[in-house]
This record gives C-alpha cells, structure tokens and sequence, in this order.
C-alpha cells in the first residue's frame, strides 16, 4: 500500500514538473516572440489557457520571467511584458565585456590547466571549419553554438565561482548573452569579415591566457563584447536584421528605461 502512495505522489510530482517547465518555456516563447507585446498585462487565465496548463505554474513562471527581466510588476497587479532601451542593452553588453575582461586577466595571471586550453583550442577549431566555405543558414547556427561554448569555456577557467556566478548573471540579462545579436550578421554583406574578427580575437585571448599577459587578454575580452553592441545597431537600423534577433521586437530604439 506505501508503495502505491509513493507511485502515485511521483506521478503528481512528475506531472507538476512538467507544468512548470511547459509553462515556464510557453510563456517565455509567448512573450520573445511578439504574441505578448511590450506594455501589455498578462492575463494568467489566457496564457494557462493557451498553453494548457494550470494558473499555479503560469504564476511560477511569471515570478521567473521577471527575475529574468522579461516581465514587470505593475501597481494594479499581475505583470506586463517589458520593453528595453536600446542604452540599456548596450549597457548590459559593455558590462558582459567588463567581468568577462576579468575572467580572461584572471586566467592568464592563475594559469589554465592544458585540458581547459585545449578545449578552447578545440572549440576555435570548429569555429574554423564552420566558417570555412559558403555562410549558411547552418553554419551561423553552428557558430552560435560554439561562440556560447567558447564563452562558458573561459567562465570556467578564471578560476573563480564568484566570477563565473557573475557572468552566469549578466549573461542571463535579456539580449547581454555574447550570442544574442549574432545572427543579425547572417544578412550583413561583411558577415563573413566580422566572425573572422571575432574569431581571430577568440584566438588572442587565448594566446594571451597561455602566455600569461593578464592586461592583453582583458583588453581583448573587452573589445570583442563590442561586436555585439555594432551588431545591435546594425539590427536597429534595419528591419531585416531586427527579424533575426529573438525578441527583436522588445527593443526600443531610443532612451534609457523608465
């Protein structure tokens, strides 16, 4: 008979872990893509509804929506989508720069074990082989892959958690993640010189960590978090550009947040 009990109390556990998640991944998709636009309040009873789950998950999910800066409580209650200034996202990118130029001055003034610089060495390999021959569709999602493989790399090999918690941190902010305005690139006409800057920077930074040269490789870091802050121009001057960025349709042209 217990063990009835406990069968039946893993099924409902199960069956809310799924209704969180469903509801956590529907609403963020709803809102990312433009079916919730900015400023309007969120009916929890229509999202339950349009995802086919319960209001007890939806609410869970809000509550995360706004630690992740998505969402905002209003004073009549609930919450609204969020809109962001385009000052606000490059802040947020400059910042990015800022402590993962940290991470990279740390790693070359603690040293790196050889398994760590090897597989960033690894990983600017593939990014080689994906940017060799036509640019593809494919080929830009294999690239976005790898820059977000290469970043976590170099979170891990500060040698700090309280760095890498932090970068985890603003990482997590919406459109500060360093792959975030990539695949703006892919209808650029100097798409292909871009990524081959990126990447040669990729390749310095870790020369730079290997030789020990802290003040190089934190320069560097900073400047490569500067592409995605010209990218994001590029994506504000152009409609096309701005279709290919994943809540495009949040981002405010002008003027700091209220």
């Amino acid at each position: 008979m217990d063990t009835d009990n406990d069968n039946l109390s893993d099924s409902k556990s199960g069956t809310s872990s799924s209704q969180a998640v469903r509801a956590l991944l529907g609403l963020r998709e709803l809102v990312l893509g433009g079916e919730l636009p900015p400023g309007s309040r969120i009916s929890e009873l229509w999202v339950a509804d349009r995802l086919g789950v319960s209001r007890t998950p939806i609410r869970a999910a809000l509550i995360r929506l706004q630690e992740e800066g998505l969402v905002e409580p209003i004073p009549s209650g609930g919450f609204a989508v969020r809109s962001f200034a385009e000052s606000e996202i490059s802040d947020a990118i400059e910042l990015r720069g800022t402590i993962e130029g940290l991470a990279a001055r740390l790693a070359a003034e603690r040293g790196v074990s050889s398994s760590l610089l090897n597989a960033m060495r690894d990983v600017i390999a593939q990014i080689d082989t994906a940017l060799t021959g036509e640019l593809t569709a494919v080929k830009f999602s294999q690239y976005v892959d790898l820059n977000a493989r290469f970043h976590q790399l170099l979170a891990d090999a500060c040698g700090s958690a309280l760095v890498a918690r932090q970068i985890e941190k603003v990482t997590s902010l919406p459109f500060a993640s360093a792959s975030a305005f990539v695949m703006v690139q892919s209808i650029d006409e100097s798409a292909r010189e871009m990524l081959l800057l990126a990447q040669a920077q990729h390749r310095a930074v870790v020369e730079a960590i290997e030789q020990r040269e802290g003040a190089r490789a934190e320069a560097l870091m900073r400047e490569h978090s500067r592409i995605a802050n010209r990218n994001l121009k590029i994506a504000l001057q152009n409609q096309q550009a701005m279709s290919q960025v994943l809540g495009g349709s949040l981002i405010r042209r002008t003027g700091r947040p209220a």
